[in-house]
């Protein structure tokens, strides 16, 4: 695997780096593997670094005194994880955990080197900064749904992103992976795809659901 193509092709402040700096990172940097439902990062106490992920999926999340998780959202493959280096930015005040959804397979650039190149490069920093921002995005969206969106709505829309996505009316989920990504519990996704089921929307079986009329689903987006 060319970790320099890699690193190249997603970060953006690759031609702000310094040919010394670039060598560091393509030499520090390290694949990691990640089985399916690890939990690959707890707030602070394991800062790991930069993941940009090469296959599979994470999921960034809160987790709440009682055990009630909240998914702020998910990151797919080709896409960069940097709330894993919240450590290294001030603006992070707030505990979050990442799990590996499936089996996950990224390219890590470690904290203590990101401190190296933080120190001696601002632009790093700031696009450590710009990033950061720009997920801060897809948490107020969550924030927003959980807020004001009803809950056969926000099942509705994910059941609909989930389709899309997969391209398929059949999706592998539980309830209970349902109820974490949309901030619920999940009894209450159960007691609303009963009532999907009674409307003939879905078809639902163990770790399975069966969209049967896409219409209907839509109707209630």
């Amino acid at each position: 695997m060319d970790k320099e193509m890699i690193l190249k092709s997603h970060l953006a402040i690759w031609d702000k780096l310094t040919q010394e700096e670039r060598k560091m990172i393509i030499d520090g940097s390290v694949i990691n593997k990640f089985e399916k439902s690890t939990m690959v990062y707890k707030n602070e106490s394991n800062c790991k670094g930069i993941m940009i992920i090469l296959s599979g999926q994470l999921r960034v999340y809160l987790m709440s005194d009682e055990g009630r998780e909240v998914t702020l959202y998910r990151i797919n493959k080709n896409e960069m994880c940097i709330l894993s280096a919240s450590c290294l930015m001030d603006s992070i005040i707030f505990d979050v955990y990442i799990d590996a959804v499936d089996n996950t397979e990224v390219l890590l650039i470690p904290s203590a080197l990101l401190h190296k190149i933080i120190a001696k490069n601002i632009y790093f920093e700031l696009y450590l900064q710009k990033k950061a921002n720009e997920r801060f995005s897809d948490v107020m969206w969550t924030i927003q749904q959980i807020l004001f969106t009803k809950i056969d709505k926000r099942i509705a829309i994910f059941l609909w992103d989930e389709m899309i996505k997969a391209n398929s009316n059949v999706l592998q989920y539980t309830q209970e992976e349902i109820a974490k990504y949309i901030g619920s519990a999940r009894e209450v996704v159960s007691r609303i795809l009963k009532y999907f089921i009674e409307d003939g929307i879905v078809k639902v079986a163990r770790g399975k659901i069966e969209i049967i009329d896409k219409n209907k689903l839509k109707k209630l987006i």
